[in-house]
């Protein structure tokens, strides 16, 4: 399946004696000796968590705590599994909660967002983290400086820029995803913010590299613009694959996502992996 493009290949673990590891991981996600994936997602039954789970694989083999466009394509599957037009399931970042809005269409409750140092991780203690101490280039001139950091289940850094396709984000994303600022290492992503209700955004995925689109990166940039006030706490977030919905709602703090997924096809692995 894939949400705006973001590729996911789907395991149903749950009643099946199969384990997903990091290698694994790295043979299914790389297209020359597997499906090939920006993640590997897997729906089971999880030790210690109550409900279905839903893991989450960076293609590096790294699992990960959220990852909000395969959120939609699992609450998609669950949903047609059920016949019901609503679904929760846990994941390492917390519990979800997906509706059906179209007939391709699926929103999620991300929960609330998280700001305080310790919570995105930090490194150290920065008491305003809408503003961080990042620079890149020389120190006397940078070309970029003062992101925003925010946690969506997953760590996010955020650039405002005036042109979001300008920016070499292949050449500085794996760098500020390796900063020592950031000990779970970071998704790097840079808004170029066009109205009071839209945001341009590009993305650079902890684990992935540069990917079509990122659910909980149109999150963070849209809280992140909000808290800055660059936008109103409602946004379209365009990314390279397409527009996803945001809204972070006031009355009770959590953030709302919706936009398109695709089915694509079904398979099995062969009996080598």
């Amino acid at each position: 399946m894939n949400g705006l493009g973001n590729e996911f290949a789907i395991f149903d673990l749950r009643n099946k004696p199969a384990a997903i590891d990091a290698e694994t991981v790295r043979i299914i996600a790389d297209n020359k000796t597997g499906p090939g994936c920006d993640q590997v997602i897997t729906i089971e039954n999880r030790k210690g968590y109550d409900g279905v789970f839903m893991g989450v694989w960076n293609a590096d083999g790294n699992e990960v705590g959220a990852c909000g466009n395969a959120a939609r394509c699992v609450g998609w599957l669950l949903m047609n599994e059920t016949g019901e037009g609503n679904a929760r399931f846990m994941t390492g970042g917390g519990e979800l909660y997906a509706l059906r809005i179209g007939e391709n269409r699926i929103a999620i409750d991300m929960g609330e967002p998280r700001f305080h140092w310790r919570d995105i991780p930090l490194a150290e203690q920065m008491d305003d983290t809408r503003f961080v101490d990042v620079k890149l280039g020389p120190i006397d001139n940078p070309v970029l400086w003062g992101p925003s950091a925010v946690n969506v289940g997953n760590p996010h850094c955020i650039f405002f820029v005036e042109d979001a396709e300008s920016q070499a984000l292949d050449r500085f994303g794996p760098m500020i995803e390796h900063h020592p600022l950031f000990p779970e290492r970071v998704n790097v992503s840079v808004a170029q913010v066009t109205s009071k209700h839209a945001i341009r955004l590009r993305v650079w995925e902890r684990g992935a590299g540069i990917t079509k689109a990122c659910g909980t990166a149109a999150c963070a940039a849209t809280v992140a613009a909000h808290r800055r006030r660059l936008t109103a706490r409602k946004a379209t977030v365009t990314l390279d694959g397409g527009d996803l919905g945001v809204e972070w709602r006031e009355h009770d703090n959590h953030i709302i996502m919706s936009g398109a997924i695709e089915f694509e096809y079904e398979s099995a692995l062969p009996e080598s992996f």
